[in-house]
């Protein structure tokens, strides 16, 4: 079984960005073609049999790291009173993709209140192991999960992340710029660490050690079997911030273990994807009609392209779960 995971807000949301056309009307089209295209490409490549969509909820992460996230609500108090009705007729469509989806598809639709889309993609790879899997996303984090059976598919940049390397859409190489040489394959044990000590200002995770070289942190990274000199040299490490508190570097790394390794999640939450996971497979949804049913769709957000290619797009929103 091959089953394309959809991080669906994050790819809905991210391609607006890319759209220099401020007519919202034209920035949720191409959202809407951005995501389908997406999942068309990955399941006519890869072979798909079923597709999930991962939404999002509140986040148990808020609750354990009070600063999680906090930056975007600064970021959404600041918004001018048109760019406020504009995010409000964003959302509005995003809700009715999502129904769409959930109502009209044979789609897998994953959500829970206190679970990101993060945390439903790594469980659901967790709970398939012998199975393929594509991640549609831009959100690096999941390079972390890249294995000969977990591939990402970032279909706003067009960029295939595979255990072998880093493809266009078109299956070429990408070249790294630096060494005009193809980009070499992502080491996700690496990228999880580098990232838990760099932080992800995006997420408003702060950097466990401020500044800090490559090199030395490549260095820790050899040594972190044997936890010898070079990784405790780094890790009991101390630094003090701009309030003049100061932090040892193992506190912080651990602290953005949590919430960035998405195989760290407490077992409470652990417990909740896996019945989050459960209770929507348990009775796969078998919808008929699901290509009408995708034009008429098509034809509230006037998708012309989509409609009519309807019958390809279509194919990927009717595969069953175990079938």
């Amino acid at each position: 079984m091959t089953y394309i995971l959809v991080d669906t807000a994050n790819t809905f949301f991210r391609a607006r960005h890319i759209v220099k056309d401020n007519n919202p009307d034209t920035k949720i089209g191409l959202a809407m073609h951005i995501i389908l295209n997406s999942i068309k490409k990955a399941w006519t490549d890869f072979n798909g049999s079923h597709v999930v969509f991962c939404l999002e909820g509140r986040s148990w992460r808020k609750d354990y790291y009070a600063k999680y996230k906090a930056n975007r609500d600064l970021a959404r108090s600041a918004l001018t009173e048109r760019e406020v009705e504009g995010e409000k007729v964003f959302w509005e469509s995003y809700e009715t993709f999502c129904n769409f989806i959930n109502d009209k598809t044979n789609c897998t639709v994953l959500q829970d209140n206190q679970l990101e889309a993060d945390d439903l993609i790594a469980g659901w790879v967790r709970k398939h192991p012998n199975d393929d899997h594509v991640i549609i996303s831009s959100d690096s984090d999941f390079a972390q999960l890249i294995t000969p059976n977990v591939k990402q598919y970032n279909g706003i940049a067009n960029v295939l992340t595979t255990h072998e390397g880093y493809y266009t859409d078109t299956n070429e190489p990408i070249i790294d710029k630096k060494t005009g040489e193809p980009k070499k394959a992502p080491n996700p044990q690496w990228l999880l660490f580098e990232k838990c000590m760099r932080g992800d200002p995006t997420d408003n995770v702060f950097s466990a050690f401020p500044k800090v070289r490559k090199t030395k942190l490549l260095e820790a990274f050899e040594d972190r079997n044997a936890q010898g000199f070079i990784w405790n040299n780094v890790m009991l490490s101390k630094w003090v911030d701009h309030e003049g508190i100061e932090h040892r570097v193992k506190d912080d790394y651990e602290r953005n273990r949590e919430l960035i390794d998405l195989s760290r999640q407490p077992d409470p939450i652990k417990q909740i994807i896996n019945s989050t996971i459960k209770s929507a497979t348990t009775d796969p949804k078998n919808s008929q009609q699901v290509g009408v049913y995708l034009m008429r769709f098509c034809h509230l957000f006037d998708l012309q392209k989509i409609k009519d290619l309807a019958g390809q797009y279509a194919a990927p929103l009717n595969g069953r779960y175990g079938t």
